[in-house]
């Protein structure tokens, strides 16, 4: 039987082994922390003492053709508020509560922000919705306003105390030296939105908040405007409140882009295009207040310049734009300004679409340029119950030939041919169109074209699915459509693609607008080479007809007038496109010299009556101004269609 002594021997012996289990373990914990894991966990407790935010970088710059600055960048001071300040994020927490009943009373917001927010000029309520916006990092100060004058920021830094929230920092800002000139090819920038950041690739590696392009240029070249953001350090405390600047890395500013546009003849087609609504209204045409200009190189598609009425200032984004502001720029009264009408809308052609007519009615043999045709106003070939007018119904053109046709832009002269399209059962018009580009996206390099419309058999029975009365094609469609109207559609890039594709003895080149990519020296990292879009095969034959009746057209039909006293040829055509419920829309495309084509220009002002007399001199304008030619004021007449 164990003794006393003994089982007290025992029980230490047992009591020892815990402790030294216990300590072994704790020994092991203490390796593993500090020596396996210590690195980790070192990091996690730097996490924890030391917040990172993003810089950005800045964006590269754009210039024109030859190097004159559109969109350059320059230095703001941001007025911002510091969300890691305890009355801010208790604001902010309790903003973004779900129980409606804890949010700020707009007292509270007004107490806190009143003051500042008027020397700043926002709203409260415009402070208490910029700092609660979540997509931004935790600890990023949320800027309110942007180029606020320097006396108030003055003041504000001097009211620290009372506005201990109130960071001011240093931006790079866009800015534009030519105000809105340019606008629809350069677009503007803006925050990246959740639905842009969530499902496009193109925004791998990008923040909620982040500054990107959002239209034309800014939007297309993202990728190559966009530099690589810089980073801060901030040391912070157990409340999570900012303590300072521990380090930090500069970003790397994006690169630079050179356009095709020419900033000088930009600056002449938007005045034009201006000159000429307000033309239109001044001959009755009160609707007149839109429209679109575009010029092209012919033999190599650079854009040269590209216009769009009405327009917008891209300044206006800056800092994120006010409710109203883009309110006003997206509404139907307005015209909607942000939209490039040169790729972004589609009209009936017109009479400008008679070249196509034309050049298909010679490669088929069905007309020649001398063959004659008799007009007399009215057209009954389909049938008496199915009459079709010339612009001319009072006696009609008389006689005439295909060439005459088309100086006087004698409808019932494309009637006749666009009927014997119909009976020949080939299609070969609307083949002749797409041979053109009409009816597809040119492709340039810009985003929110359209693709028009061609319109043909199969279209018109797929898009009258639901109406079997409606699917048949008649005559009378292919009729409209060899006058450019009925369900034909365009853009004015198209039409201006089209008519460089007539001087470029049939070939159509791709249009572009990004001329180069340039380094950090200005030097060309990357440029675009021209490229055929569409090889017509038309004959020299029948481009040298339509040459030479276009240039007729401007010498002595419907052209003559705005074209008086023009020393350079010019092949042009006039169109007056009818929109049912609506004014006549004014076309007219060109290129020039009409002996050594250089440059092709289509312009269009909707509801604005008679191409002759409104787009007419507004094309010759722009020609002038790249011709060398002198710009004049040009008052003409013209009823034609």
């Amino acid at each position: 039987m164990a003794t006393y002594r003994q089982e007290l021997k025992s029980r230490f012996a047992t009591l020892g082994i815990i402790v030294v289990v216990v300590l072994t373990a704790l020994l092991v914990r203490l390796w593993t922390m500090q020596v396996l894991n210590g690195e980790s966990f070192a990091a996690q407790a730097e996490n924890n003492r030391v917040r990172e935010i993003s810089i950005d970088a800045p964006r590269g710059e754009i210039y024109d053709r030859n190097g004159v600055a559109l969109v350059t960048n320059r230095s703001a001071l941001a007025v911002c508020v510091d969300p890691s300040d305890d009355d801010v994020r208790d604001m902010i927490i309790r903003a973004q509560d779900s129980d409606s009943a804890n949010d700020p009373t707009r007292h509270e917001t007004e107490e806190l922000f009143g003051e500042f927010a008027s020397m700043v000029g926002v709203t409260p309520s415009d402070v208490l919705t910029a700092i609660s916006d979540v997509s931004q990092e935790a600890l990023r100060p949320r800027v309110v306003a942007i180029d606020v004058p320097g006396d108030v920021v003055a003041q504000l830094l001097e009211r620290q105390t009372d506005f201990p929230w109130v960071v001011v920092e240093e931006t790079s800002v866009r800015e534009y030296p030519y105000g809105s000139l340019g606008a629809h090819v350069i677009g503007y920038t803006g925050a990246i939105s959740e639905a842009e950041y969530e499902q496009s690739d193109e925004y791998a590696g990008y923040e909620l908040g982040d500054i990107v392009g959002k239209t034309g240029a800014e939007r297309q070249f993202e990728g190559v405007l966009q530099g690589d953001k810089g980073w801060r350090r901030i040391e912070v405390n157990a409340s999570g409140k900012s303590q300072g600047v521990v380090s930090e890395q500069e970003p790397r500013a994006g690169n630079d882009i050179q356009l095709t546009l020419d900033i000088e003849a930009q600056r002449v087609a938007e005045e034009q295009l201006a000159d000429a609504i307000a033309e239109a209204r001044r001959q009755g045409y009160a609707s007149a207040k839109a429209g679109a200009a575009v010029v092209v190189d012919i033999t190599t598609g650079e854009v040269i310049a590209m216009a769009s009425a009405p327009s917008y200032d891209p300044s206006a984004f800056l800092g994120g734009i006010s409710t109203a502001e883009w309110a006003s720029l997206t509404a139907k009264e307005s015209e909607y300004p942000l939209n490039n009408r040169a790729i972004m809308a589609a009209y009936p052609p017109a009479s400008t679409f008679k070249v196509v007519t034309a050049i298909a009615g010679l490669e088929a043999g069905i007309t020649t340029e001398n063959t004659t045709y008799t007009c007399t106003g009215r057209w009954t070939d389909m049938g008496t119950q199915w009459p079709k007018w010339c612009w001319k119904r009072a006696g009609g053109h008389g006689t005439l030939s295909l060439r005459s046709g088309m100086k006087n832009s004698c409808d019932t002269v494309f009637y006749e041919i666009g009927y014997e399209f119909y009976k020949r059962k080939l299609e070969e018009l609307q083949a002749q169109s797409r041979a053109f580009g009409l009816g597809s996206e040119t492709g340039i390099d810009l985003p929110g074209e359209v693709d028009g419309r061609v319109p043909d058999a199969a279209w018109k029975k797929a898009f009258n699915e639901n109406y079997p009365e409606y699917q048949m094609w008649l005559p009378g469609d292919t009729v409209n459509m060899a006058i450019g109207q009925g369900d034909m559609l365009a853009t004015p890039l198209q039409m201006a693609c089209l008519y460089a594709g007539i001087a470029n003895d049939g070939t159509v080149m791709k249009p572009y607008v990004l001329k180069s990519v340039l380094d950090s020296e200005g030097q060309p990292t990357r440029t675009t080479q021209p490229s055929v879009l569409h090889d017509t095969t038309v004959s020299d034959a029948s481009l040298a007809v339509i040459t030479r009746a276009l240039i007729d057209v401007t010498e002595e039909g419907t052209g003559a007038g705005a074209f008086a006293g023009f020393r350079v040829n010019v092949a042009g055509k006039t169109g007056t496109a009818e929109v049912k419920g609506k004014d006549d829309y004014a076309w007219f495309c060109a290129y020039a010299p009409a002996n050594e084509p250089r440059y092709a220009v289509a312009v269009i002002v909707e509801q604005g009556g008679h191409g002759g007399s409104v787009t007419g001199p507004a094309a010759r304008n722009i020609l002038a101004q790249l011709l060398g030619e002198p710009l004049k004021t040009i008052r003409t007449t013209d009823q034609s269609r």
